[in-house]
């Protein structure tokens, strides 16, 4: 009967063709990609079909995701009372992991009556891929209960879904099998040591490394750049070019977040210009981080032109270019990319992050209303969006900021959640700014509760309590922080000449120039007066005596980095200062005539945003 068929089936095949042509084997059927006829032949030899027919019959399958071809191969086995290898096995549940019907390919693999390390692993890669980490764990505890011995590659992917209590685990086995020393175990030890936090755990393993590729270095470059410890992972790129490795777009967009941490706008343009030479695929991550790191870097006409460019946007994308107007506080310009993102040729849906950045760019704008009809529309579901916690405190930050704190605090206690200390400390901020003592004070005391550690609550209270001359709640306040052994983050500021970074603090006497700089400094306060500039004394935290308070002012570390890169850059080239803390009002006012007097552009960027002086004019309006 099956000879019978055979005959039939390939007397159809001549009057098909325009010429008689004898019929092909399947692996030879499949090798010329045609995978149709192959599987007629299947179904022509019937119980005759054999190891190399369904090899070969899977691997076309797997390789064009032809899911409902694979299954009439999987079924035809069944069918036939074959039994595959374990060989075949394993090849199927690829087949079924890549078509991503992980739930047929975890039954091919409990259904084999031998498994050997391939057919594991090849289960716990694909669970790890699919970000399945808890199934990809179970199938790995199966295997060691099965006394499966686990390779290089097993420990590899498994790590990847491991938490660091697990991973130390693996970390154990991973030493006893001899396996610490190979190049992919390493890098997927150190990445999830990194990803945890543990960044020196992930930087002993890096060393311990007999060699490094760039998938190592990558992975430790990430780690530092994702914990903000920016110099670190600069030091490890630079490591990794005196070396000879060649950088992928991975770690080009790792290093691009590490220049934006420091805000090194000559060193991103390089990495920039690196990857345009070395012809790197610009990927959307590339894209991404070369957007944000421009943004981050004060040069949103750099960051604009590179969004324009892209070929494809993700959500990220349009989300890193918003962030960056935000910063800026270009309310209006935020606006006008969120309605291009809604209607636009390029359009993408919106996410929470995107309305984030839309409603912070409404509160640095001076755009309440608008934010506030946006927030309206969140809520009732006109975005796809339900507003979480950190849209609410976008809300408070917002009302705030326009001095309208009474119907910030009445918006806080309507909350559907618990106010979080972030929310908290935006509506603390604010009543420091327009001197509401009394909501101020019951924020403070209750954001002490909530972070008795946290040095900022006790700093903006203290600074409410002597803008309001409670200097005897000031001082108590200080001796709380000393019996709860809370210390103030120190101010410092930096900006980069000549390929080095500059850094300064308060009354800063380590610096190489800071002669120069004091001596400078006194000679501009003069020229600074006569422009305008009048010392700020509520600034000032201590009950001191006014001649005190303005020489304490002079010492801060903005005004100390200005006055470096008046002497050390040349006439009329712009000045970059960043800071780590909020620039203060006083410094704010000495920027701006600075710039006046001295003919210099002035970017400063602070914690919460950026501050573009020209002329004695800032971006931001006075309204930060």
């Amino acid at each position: 009967m099956f000879n019978c068929m055979r005959l039939f089936h390939r007397t159809l095949s001549s009057f098909s063709s325009s010429a008689l042509q004898p019929l092909l084997p399947i692996p030879q059927l499949c090798a010329n990609g045609r995978l149709q006829e192959a599987l007629l032949e299947m179904a022509v030899l019937g119980p005759e079909m054999g190891f190399h027919g369904y090899d070969a019959l899977l691997k076309a399958c797997l390789e064009k995701r032809a899911l409902r071809e694979g299954q009439r191969v999987h079924a035809h086995m069944i069918k036939t009372h074959y039994l595959p290898a374990t060989y075949l096995r394993t090849r199927l549940l690829f087949f079924y992991g890549k078509c991503d019907r992980l739930e047929d390919a975890r039954k091919v693999l409990d259904e084999m009556p031998e498994k050997n390390v391939v057919s594991w692993t090849a289960m716990i890669s694909r669970y790890s891929q699919t970000r399945n980490s808890s199934e990809a764990l179970c199938v790995f505890a199966e295997m060691m209960r099965a006394d499966g011995k686990p390779n290089e590659f097993t420990f590899a992917t498994v790590l990847t879904s491991s938490g660091l209590s697990l991973g130390k685990q693996i970390h154990g086995l991973v030493i006893k099998w001899s396996y610490d020393s190979h190049i992919f175990v390493g890098s997927s030890l150190l990445d999830m040591y990194a990803k945890a936090g543990e960044i020196e755990e992930a930087r002993e393993v890096f060393e311990c490394l007999p060699e490094r590729d760039v998938v190592s270095c990558t992975a430790i470059i990430a780690g530092y750049a994702q914990l903000g410890l920016d110099e670190e992972a600069l030091q490890v790129f630079q490591k990794l070019q005196s070396e000879g490795m060649s950088p992928n777009y991975v770690t080009y967009a790792s290093v691009l977040t590490s220049l934006s941490g420091l805000a090194l706008l000559d060193h991103g343009k390089q990495a920039h210009c690196h990857v345009l030479r070395r012809e790197l695929p610009f990927s959307a991550v590339l894209q991404n981080s070369l957007i944000d790191m421009y943004a981050k870097c004060g040069s949103l006409s750099y960051a604009r032109r590179v969004f324009d460019n892209m070929p494809e946007r993700t959500v990220i994308s349009w989300n890193a270019m918003l962030v960056g107007y935000s910063k800026h506080g270009l309310g209006k310009e935020v606006l006008e990319l969120f309605k291009m993102m809604r209607d636009g040729e390029k359009r993408a849906k919106p996410d929470g992050v995107t309305l984030l950045a839309v409603l912070s760019g409404c509160s640095h704008g001076r755009m309440e209303d608008a934010g506030l009809s946006i927030f309206d529309g969140m809520v009732a579901g006109g975005y796809g969006v339900k507003p979480d916690i950190e849209h609410y405190g976008c809300i408070v930050d917002m009302l705030g900021r326009a001095g309208r704190i009474e119907e910030a605090f009445e918006f806080v206690k309507g909350m559907p959640f618990e106010p979080t200390a972030g929310v908290l400390g935006s509506l603390l901020g604010a009543c420091r700014a327009h001197s509401s003592v009394e909501i101020g004070e019951y924020v403070g005391r209750r954001l002490i509760e909530i972070e008795p550690e946290n040095s900022g609550n006790y700093v903006i209270l203290s600074n409410l309590y002597a803008a309001a001359g409670r200097w005897e709640d000031v001082n108590s306040l200080r001796g709380l922080m000393m019996e709860k052994a809370v210390t103030k983050e120190p101010g410092r500021s930096w900006m980069q000449h000549e390929q080095t970074l500059h850094y300064f603090h308060a009354n800063d006497r380590t610096h190489p120039r800071r002669e120069d700089v004091f001596a400078k400094l006194k000679d501009m306060l003069i020229r600074m007066k006569q422009a305008g500039y009048v010392p700020d004394l509520s600034c000032v935290l201590y009950d001191v005596d006014e001649e005190q308070k303005e020489k304490m002012l002079l010492g801060h570390s903005e005004k100390l980095a200005l006055t470096f890169g008046l002497i050390a850059t040349g006439d009329g080239t712009p000045i970059r200062v960043f800071k780590n803390l909020r620039i203060c009002v006083d410094c704010h006012n000495f920027a701006k005539i600075f710039s006046k007097v001295f003919e210099r552009e002035v970017s400063l960027r602070d914690k919460n945003r950026f501050h573009q002086i020209v002329g004695g004019i800032c971006s931001c309006g006075d309204y930060w």
